[in-house]
């Protein structure tokens, strides 16, 4: 027999591998995928919380909801981290980065392809419904998403990263904590 407890830590294992699904064969701009996504667990969760404490410190408490996200986190058994690896699509006329041409894109500093952040929105928005339909508590996170791009959680090339805490509990953590 599984008792509760565990039948409850299995399904919340199972909705995030699931969540990963929908991640990755969520629709693509122009059918190139840039996106990445991984289960951060244990050990993962306690270094991005620990990361997200960091940068509440360093920022001197202008953004405080960190110290909150984080404390949400270490209440979760897993976090998918859904992220963007930066790549240009080669469509044109296009501009919506802010240059001309991908060609331009590239030779500016710090841009990338806006169609990377519509793709990430596609992926998290699939992700978050598998969440939802198998009714695991869950929120969207980018403070998290930002802990895990200072670590590299998803690995060079991925820059922008969300991050989508799951867990069950009889009160949300998310609206009401343990």
């Amino acid at each position: 027999m599984i008792d509760g407890k565990k039948a409850c830590e299995n399904a919340i294992m199972n909705a995030a591998e699931e969540m990963c699904l929908a991640a990755v064969t969520a629709p693509k701009a122009c059918g190139k995928d840039s996106i990445a996504c991984a289960v951060a667990t244990g050990e993962d969760i306690a270094a991005l919380v620990k990361e997200m404490r960091r940068i509440e410190d360093e920022t001197e408490g202008c953004r405080p909801i960190f110290y909150r996200d984080a404390a949400q986190l270490e209440q979760c058994e897993a976090a998918v981290l859904i992220g963007a690896k930066h790549q240009a699509r080669g469509v044109y006329p296009c501009g919506f980065c802010g240059n001309g041409t991908c060609a331009g894109m590239a030779k500016t500093p710090g841009q990338h392809c806006a169609f990377d952040d519509i793709d990430l929105g596609v992926a998290v928005g699939s992700a978050a419904a598998i969440a939802a339909d198998l009714r695991v508590d869950n929120r969207v996170m980018y403070t998290v998403g930002l802990a895990a791009m200072n670590l590299k959680m998803l690995g060079d090339g991925v820059g922008t990263i969300i991050a989508i805490p799951v867990t069950a509990s009889n009160r949300n953590v998310f609206f009401y904590g343990r």
